[in-house]
């Protein structure tokens, strides 16, 4: 990945966790299970501690469960596949190494990060990409790589960002994956504008790190996207998880990006020209431009003729949105059950969990 396809990637990464991940979903115990008696505590020392806990070493499977609303984009572009997931089984050495399997039908997609080495592999295509990071870049990585693979560390991640911004609960308890733990809700400040009402998070009472995360949005008694631990076991894992070799057969691509400091900070700058959080909180806005060519449905160069390149984005836009203007400008909306998307006519874009006139704000911001 080029450096400033990873910046830009980064910066998308840290705005989900900060609007998308607003999305993640947490639900109650089920009717048959009784909560379980668990000493009081308060809301704000229940929140610091989820925040501050000790990263554990552990094995867990997720289930998602997406009441998003958006259309079917497999439908409407070739070769795209829906935002769907089965579950993801993870483990965590809890140092920085992990693995990650997501299962989607009868494809699996496997992420190993083991200190300067990533691999990912497709079942579908037999195809895996060997990626040696250089040496100074994955030291400085390793405290944020968890992020994207754990769910665990990107709860974390959430709830430092909202916690400021909200009124912190403590609403009983609760048994997610046969352990006991907290309920805390975090609701939005009346100063926020946001789609959301509330964000619950089943908190481990004994190891303090999240479980399960919910985000309820306005007019709806259903989850809009549910993220749970089903299982999940807190124990030392075996060094041989985080080695990989690829299956008989496979096609296999290595890489070694060359990122020296200069060039990391030419990435950043890019990025923070490209993309820009307007807000913060529950209302934050990820603005940015989408590139000319991907605008007009060109493929970008060695990309060609590969499913889903060359579509034409505004017919798609037309068919899933809807006509707006401002004095931002032009372009179409999309709306889903958490949030909204506007992208202009000349490429410019808004995204976040508010209202559409939060987007159009942002859109006019310098």
């Amino acid at each position: 990945m080029d450096p400033k396809k990873r910046a830009l990637t980064a910066a998308a990464v840290g705005t989900a966790l900060g609007i998308g991940g607003l999305a993640v979903i947490a639900m109650p115990a089920s009717a048959g299970d009784a909560p379980p008696v668990l000493p009081q505590i308060s809301a704000e020392e229940l929140a610091q501690s989820a925040v501050t806990a000790q990263q554990p070493a552990f094995d867990g499977t997720v289930k998602v469960t997406n009441n998003l609303g958006l259309p079917g984009i497999g439908q409407i572009v070739p070769g795209a596949n829906p935002l769907s997931m089965d579950s993801a089984h993870i483990y965590s050495d809890g140092a920085g190494k992990s693995k990650l399997t997501v299962s989607k039908g009868s494809s699996q997609e496997t992420v190993v990060h083991n200190g300067a080495t990533v691999w990912d592999y497709n079942s579908q295509t037999n195809a895996a990409t060997k990626t040696t990071i250089p040496a100074d870049v994955a030291k400085k990585a390793d405290a944020g790589s968890d992020k994207v693979t754990d769910p665990t560390a990107a709860a974390k991640e959430l709830l430092a960002k909202v916690r400021e911004s909200s009124t912190v609960s403590v609403d009983g308890t609760a048994k997610v994956a046969g352990r006991s733990a907290y309920e805390v809700v975090f609701t939005p400040k009346p100063t926020e504008r946001t789609l959301l009402r509330e964000i619950r998070v089943a908190v481990d009472a004994e190891k303090r790190v999240p479980l399960r995360l919910s985000v309820m949005n306005n007019g709806s008694s259903e989850p809009a996207l549910q993220v749970t631990f089903t299982d999940i076991q807190f124990a030392q894992q075996s060094a041989s998880l985080f080695e990989f070799t690829p299956p008989k057969g496979a096609k296999v691509t290595e890489k070694q990006p060359q990122l020296d400091q200069g060039t990391l900070d030419q990435a950043q700058q890019t990025a923070e020209k490209d993309v820009k959080i307007v807000g913060d909180g529950w209302d934050t806005v990820l603005t940015g431009k989408v590139p000319a060519d991907l605008l007009a449905g060109k493929a970008p160069s060695g990309e060609q003729g590969q499913p889903g390149r060359g579509v034409d984005p505004k017919a798609i836009l037309a068919k899933i949105g809807k006509p707006v203007s401002g004095t931002w400008g032009s372009g179409y909306l999309i709306t889903t059950k958490v949030g909204t998307a506007v992208l202009a006519d000349d490429g410019r874009f808004a995204a976040g969990a508010v209202p559409e006139q939060v987007l159009f704000e942002a859109l006019g911001t310098k």
